[in-house]
């Protein structure tokens, strides 16, 4: 994306205008755009075909991810934007994961309805870990971090009984 950027910048000669195109170069990624960022967009980008197509390729990739899509459809668009793609030279070499095979295996999660669509709950539950593995491990002496492993790994062979012992609690008090 960084040559499509320097060549499209250095074409215009009007130093208000690059700078412009430079400082909202991030509008192009996003998934959702407010009115006021559409507008600017629009105005940065005119006269600029590659540019205008560029936000549009990725419009329908994000598209492509839909939950309400299949993935037998998704792959049909997916086939279809690759076309598109194949058809500018610049605009191919900055979007060259979009060949990826994985790409291809990313889009059948979409048949699998018992995936979630995003991560975000799955971050959420492991962020007290990652913050307290953040802290301990931050000495890093030998003897400490071998210590913290073993600790860390009784915790973790103790969990089934804590958890049997909490759900016996709970059943009792219940009843």
């Amino acid at each position: 994306m960084q040559d499509l950027f320097a060549s499209t910048i250095l074409t215009c000669h009007d130093p208000g205008i690059q700078y412009e195109r430079f400082e909202y170069r991030s509008l192009f990624v996003p998934h959702h755009l407010t009115a006021a960022e559409r507008q600017t967009l629009h105005r940065i980008t005119q006269g600029l075909p590659l540019l205008r197509s560029l936000r549009a390729i990725m419009d329908e990739v994000y598209r492509l991810f839909d939950r309400r899509c299949r993935a037998d459809t998704a792959l049909a668009k997916l086939a279809r934007i690759r076309q598109r793609v194949r058809r500018f030279r610049q605009v191919r070499r900055t979007l060259q994961k979009l060949f990826s095979a994985n790409l291809e295996k990313a889009l059948t999660f979409l048949d699998d309805s018992l995936l979630p669509s995003t991560s975000n709950a799955v971050e959420r539950s492991n962020r007290r870990h990652r913050k307290m593995q953040k802290t301990v491990y931050r000495v890093r002496t030998q003897a400490h971090l071998t210590a913290r492993i073993a600790l860390d790994m009784l915790r973790d062979a103790r969990t089934q009984d804590r958890q049997e012992t909490r759900t016996t609690l709970h059943s009792t008090r219940a009843g």
